[in-house]
């Protein structure tokens, strides 16, 4: 279980989330190794990232409910910057959507500028099925991204959607075969390196800082209301039926 960092030429960064018998979920000492590499890219040579998940089943499902739950200030501002919620970034992402994209995976995501999927990968954002707050920024970001329907459609209901219905959404650019996705990606950030990486990186920081100062200005009350829902009864039976893949049962 780890978050690997490998190289594609001088200036092309790739981000692997590998924990592939838990669908690449991430524990807590994977998502402080992420936040991690987004300090060291940020200061090193590379002008594009892609982030990808390993093996064939998914990007990622976003944090290992199996382990620690604990949600202090601390632990959240460890998450924060793992999923780069409120993180002012200057280097351009691309997400290579391998397989299925939930929860944390999806908040992971909305940090990146251009994504595509394979066709067998869905999409969701599961955490009120299972009584948790989605703290990770997608109660922020996935309305300025695919539109105020569409992103509550997703948060309420907490159903997955195909890759096509993704695409469809505007979460992701386009959906190809399998083969063809790390080549795509590849191709995409040679592109993106070619350019001026000061006007690049000008260009993205000023993105993700205007998205960044507006999820700092909802960060106390993200915590109130992720507080709120964790100390309600709904909590402890949530989870309890993700741990033993049951319907919940909300009295």
């Amino acid at each position: 279980m780890e978050v690997r960092l490998t190289r594609h030429g001088r200036h092309i960064a790739i981000v692997t989330i590998d924990n592939p018998p838990r669908l690449n979920a991430m524990t807590r000492p994977m998502l402080a190794e992420l936040g991690r590499l987004w300090d060291e890219l940020e200061r090193d040579d590379s002008r594009c990232i892609i982030v990808t998940g390993a093996g064939t089943r998914a990007f990622t499902v976003g944090a290992d409910v199996s382990g620690d739950l604990s949600a202090g200030p601390e632990t959240a501002r460890m998450v924060n910057h793992a999923l780069l919620k409120c993180d002012a970034y200057s280097k351009p992402i691309i997400a290579a959507v391998n397989g299925d994209c939930i929860g944390g995976g999806v908040e992971l995501m909305l940090a990146s500028d251009i994504r595509a999927a394979v066709p067998t990968a869905r999409f969701g954002l599961t955490e009120v099925k299972w009584s948790i707050y989605p703290f990770g920024g997608s109660t922020i970001k996935l309305i300025q991204q695919i539109g105020y329907v569409h992103a509550m459609d997703l948060l309420l209901t907490a159903r997955l959607i195909d890759a096509e219905h993704a695409a469809r959404l505007g979460l992701v650019n386009q959906v190809m075969p399998a083969a063809d996705l790390m080549p795509w990606a590849i191709r995409t950030a040679e592109t993106i390196a070619a350019n001026s990486p000061s006007a690049v990186q000008a260009v993205k920081r000023q993105v993700s800082a205007t998205i960044a100062d507006h999820a700092l200005t909802r960060e106390a009350l993200e915590q109130q209301l992720g507080d709120a829902v964790r100390a309600s009864p709904h909590f402890a039976e949530g989870i309890a039926a993700f741990r033993e893949k049951r319907q919940p049962r909300y009295e």
